[in-house]
């Protein structure tokens, strides 16, 4: 198996993974501080994250070289889930799946910049396909609606959270020196937990933990092990050995892994009318995927 299947076996996870977080995440906001929530789940990551680091590669000094470096890339990934889960406090989770189908052409941008990664026609096209599809899933099918731009506190919030999670794939390969993945995930993940629980102190403090409901318990172990430790890794490992922009085309199938989260925790479908921008994603996701030479070294 190649570097770049595995890479893409990778991302097929990630997205699972990524859009349990959507689903439990809207049952769990109401109850609890965006930061209160995303300070426990990520020191739990970084935990459980740095247990498997030592029991498989040992972690040592050397790996956590200049250490600004996992500043960046934490203070970015924290950023975004804090703005993630503030979003789903009044927006629903198939459109901010839907905002997140975004990143690809976000990640290209950055891609240029940082790496010199080009387009070809065909990404650019499947940039725009999804990019279509998902204004029709973030509209919820109304034209008016889109006319008259109404994307709603949720999702505005959300997306400047995007724009941080697409700048950080490109810097990913640009700030690796050669350690692991998964050492290089541990110091993110510890940065992370650290920014976020000084800049959340005061929630942190004003939260009843002995009264909340199951659910927040549930998410923040969800989160913490499996969207958070995992899925930090296998950004990480894919990022090594894909394109950013390919990368984040798995991003593509956030809606519709987010519709089968739903369906599975009895939330049901959403609107029908919704349906052909899902099409539309799935589409520019195919389009992406069959061009394994869409982004070169310029």
């Amino acid at each position: 198996m190649s570097a770049a299947v595995r890479g893409h076996l990778a991302m097929l996870c990630f997205s699972a993974l990524i859009a349990g977080s959507f689903a439990l995440g809207s049952l769990a906001s109401p109850y609890i501080a965006s930061t209160a929530l995303n300070a426990v789940r990520f020191a739990l990551a970084a935990v459980l994250l740095g247990i498997v680091a030592q029991a498989r590669i040992g972690l040592h000094p050397g790996q956590f070289r200049a250490p600004w470096r996992f500043v960046v890339l934490g203070g970015l990934m924290g950023f975004y889930f804090v703005t993630m889960f503030e979003g789903l406090k009044t927006a629903s989770p198939v459109s901010l799946s839907a905002v997140f189908t975004l990143m690809p052409v976000v990640a290209g941008f950055f891609g240029y910049i940082l790496m010199r990664q080009v387009m070809t026609w065909r990404m650019a096209m499947a940039l725009s396909f999804g990019g279509l599809g998902a204004l029709w899933v973030i509209f919820r099918a109304d034209l008016d609606a889109l006319l008259a731009f109404e994307v709603g506190r949720g999702v505005a919030i959300y997306f400047i959270g995007c724009v941080g999670h697409a700048l950080y794939t490109p810097l990913v390969p640009r700030l690796n020196r050669g350690e692991s993945p998964i050492a290089f995930s541990f110091g993110a993940l510890v940065a992370a937990a650290g920014m976020i629980l000084i800049a959340g102190w005061g929630d942190i403090r004003a939260t009843d933990w002995a009264a909340l409901p199951p659910i927040v318990w549930i998410t923040i172990a969800y989160t913490g092990a499996m969207a958070t430790a995992l899925t930090f890794v296998l950004l990480q490992y894919a990022s090594l050995r894909l394109p950013s922009a390919k990368v984040m085309a798995y991003t593509y199938l956030a809606p519709v892994w987010v519709i089968c989260w739903l369906v599975a925790l009895g939330q049901g479908l959403p609107p029908m009318a919704m349906l052909p921008g899902v099409a539309l994603i799935v589409l520019a996701l195919v389009l992406l995927l069959k061009d394994e030479h869409g982004l070169q070294e310029a």
